[in-house]
C-alpha cells in the first residue's frame, strides 16, 4: 500500500502516544510507518504539545481509559488553541467504542478512526484540513491487514509480528472482541516474509502477536498450523530469539510444546492468562477449561522444557468471587510455580457482561485478597530467582528496561528464558542489540543481578544500528505463500 506524499504533509512533525497492550504498540509503529510514508517526520523530544500532529492510540481494556483520555486531550487543549495548525487525531479500541462521543466531548480533537481503518490516517488528516472540520471514520470490519501497512520501528534488536488480528472468545470481562472484531489470520508466508525483512534489517528477537495467538490457522482449517509457524521461524537464519504471546489454554495442544521444545530459537517462555484458580469463577468468566486443564499444560510445558519460565495474567475480584474461589487461585498459584504473575484487580467494563452481574465484590475485600496474592507470588518469584544464583545466563541488551541503571551503573537486557537482567558493563562499549553472557550473583523476585566481570560480549548488526541512532522501517508485507512447508 503506498501513500502519496502532499505538500500539506511534507515536513510536518507527528507524535505518537501509545495507551494498552502489545497490540497497540505494534499498531502505534504502523501508524509511524504511515505518517513518515505520507511525508510527516517524527517530532523530536518527548513534548507532543510540540508535534504538529498528535495521535492517541487508545485502550478501553483498562480501568478510567476514557478519563485518562479526555485528561490528556484536555492538557493539549491550550497548544492547540495557541497553533491553529496542530492536528490531534484519536484511534485505537476506546475510538471504536466511542466513536463520535469524543468529537463531542473534545471538540478540538481532528480525526477519529478505528481499530479497522487505521491505514486511514493520513488521508483524515488531509481532508480534517481541507474541510476545516472534525472527520470521524469507524469501520465495522478489518478493510486492510495492518501487517500489510509500513512500519517504523522502535527497537533495532526486537519486533513485533501479527499473526492474527481479532478474537473469536466471548469473555465475560473483556470488551476486545467488539472492538478487534472476529480472528483474521494472516497468511503463513506473509508472517514468515516479514520476519524475514526483520531479520535482513538486524533483528534478532521477534515475538508473534495474536489476541489469542495459539488458535492461529483456525480461520484456514489447521490446527496445527501455530506449532509449524514456529517450526518454520526455526528455519530462519540470524533469528536468535522467538517469543509469543498471548496463548489461551483451550487451544494448547501438545504438538505446540513439543515445537517449542525442538526449536533451538523459541525462547523457553510462557506466557500463558489464567485468570483464576476457581472453577465456578472460569465458568462465569466462560473462559472455556478448568484449573485441572490448565495445570496439566503446564505439567507438559516443563516435561518438554524443564527450565521454562512460565508466566501468567490473574483476575482477583470477579463478580461472585467468593473466599472459597480465592483461595483456590491461591492454590493453583501455589502449584504452578510461576517465575512472575501479572495480576489485577477486578473493575467493570461497560458493555461487558460481567460489567452488570449481581454480586460484585466490594474495593476493599478486592484490594486484601490483591496483597495476599501479590504476596504469595512475590515469595515463588523470589525463591525461583534466588535457585538461579550462580547459573550462566545470556543476555539480549536493552534500552529502558532498568530505571536506575544510570545510579547502579549496571546495562540490562533480557535472559532467553524472558527474565529481567541488571549486569555490570561498559555503556561506552556495549550497546542495545549487543549480547553478553554473565554470571548471576542475585535473586530478588522481580529481576536477576550480575555483578561479575563478563563471561563474554558479543556486538552485533542491531547493536551497529543502535549506535548509530537508526531503527528499522519496514515496508508493508503481503507476499504470502499457500501454507508453511511441512518436514519430512
Amino acid at each position: 500500500m503506498t501513500i502519496s506524499l502532499t505538500p500539506d504533509a511534507a515536513g510536518r512533525t507527528y507524535a505518537v502516544r501509545t495507551f494498552g497492550c502489545q497490540m497497540n504498540v505494534h499498531d502505534s509503529e504502523r501508524i509511524s510507518g504511515l505518517l513518515e510514508q505520507a511525508g510527516y517526520v517524527r517530532a523530536s523530544g518527548d513534548d507532543p504539545d510540540d508535534a504538529d500532529v498528535v495521535v492517541f492510540n487508545t485502550c478501553a481494556v483498562r480501568e478510567n481509559a476514557d478519563n485518562k483520555l479526555y485528561g490528556n486531550l484536555g492538557m493539549l487543549r491550550p497548544a492547540k488553541r495557541g497553533r491553529p495548525g496542530m492536528q490531534i487525531a484519536v484511534g485505537g479500541c476506546l475510538a471504536q467504542k466511542d466513536r463520535g462521543e469524543i468529537v463531542r466531548k473534545a471538540p478540538w480533537v481532528d480525526v477519529v478512526f478505528g481499530t479497522h481503518n487505521m491505514h486511514s490516517l493520513p488521508v483524515l488528516l488531509e481532508r480534517a484540513r481541507h474541510n476545516a472540520e472534525a472527520q470521524v471514520e469507524i469501520l465495522e470490519s478489518l478493510e486492510v491487514f495492518p501487517s500489510s501497512l509500513p512500519s517504523r520501528r522502535e527497537s533495532t534488536y526486537a519486533g513485533w509480528v501479527s499473526v492474527s488480528v481479532g478474537c473469536n472468545n466471548t469473555c465475560t470481562f473483556c470488551i476486545v472482541p467488539s472492538l478487534r472484531g472476529k480472528e483474521k489470520d494472516r497468511r503463513p508466508g506473509d508472517i514468515l516474509a516479514e520476519v524475514q525483512a526483520l531479520v535482513a534489517d538486524g533483528v534478532l528477537e521477534v515475538t508473534l502477536l495474536g489476541q489469542n495467538v495459539n488458535s492461529y490457522g483456525a480461520e484456514f482449517g489447521d490446527r496445527e498450523a501455530f506449532g509449524k509457524l514456529l517450526r518454520a521461524c526455526g528455519d530462519i537464519e540470524g533469528l536468535e530469539r522467538v517469543r509469543f504471546t498471548s496463548p489461551h489454554p483451550r487451544d494448547f495442544t501438545d504438538d505446540v510444546i513439543v515445537a517449542m521444545a525442538e526449536t533451538p530459537n523459541v525462547c523457553p517462555s510462557l506466557h500463558m492468562p489464567m485468570q483464576s484458580g476457581s472453577d465456578d469463577v472460569l465458568r462465569r468468566m466462560r473462559r472455556s477449561y478448568r484449573s485441572s486443564r490448565y495445570l496439566s499444560i503446564l505439567r507438559r510445558v516443563r516435561e518438554e522444557i524443564p527450565h521454562a519460565a512460565i508466566t501468567t495474567d490473574i483476575i482477583v475480584g470477579f463478580p461472585g468471587e467468593t473466599d472459597d474461589d480465592f483461595q483456590a487461585t491461591l492454590d493453583v498459584v501455589e502449584q504452578s510455580r510461576f517465575s512472575s504473575a501479572f495480576t489485577f484487580q477486578y473493575s467493570p467494563r461497560p458493555g461487558t457482561p460481567a460489567a452488570s452481574m449481581d454480586d460484585q465484590i466490594p474495593k476493599a475485600v478486592v484490594q486484601a485478597r490483591y496483597v495476599r496474592l501479590q504476596a504469595l507470588q512475590d515469595e515463588i518469584s523470589l525463591a525461583a530467582n534466588r535457585a538461579l544464583v550462580g547459573e550462566t545466563v545470556e543476555v539480549l541488551v536493552a534500552t529502558g528496561e532498568g530505571r536506575k541503571d544510570a545510579r547502579t551503573h549496571r546495562l540490562s537486557g533480557r535472559a532467553r528464558d524472558g527474565r529481567l537482567v541488571h549486569f555490570a558493563g561498559d555503556a561506552s562499549v556495549i550497546r542495545p542489540g549487543d549480547v553478553v553472557t554473565t554470571e548471576v550473583t542475585y535473586g530478588a523476585p522481580h529481576h536477576l543481578v550480575a555483578d561479575g566481570t563478563l563471561l563474554s560480549h558479543r556486538r552485533t548488526r542491531a547493536g551497529d544500528i543502535a549506535a548509530a541512532g537508526a531503527a528499522p522501517r519496514t515496508p508493508g508485507v503481503l507476499l504470502g505463500m499457500p501454507k508453511i512447508p511441512t518436514r519430512g
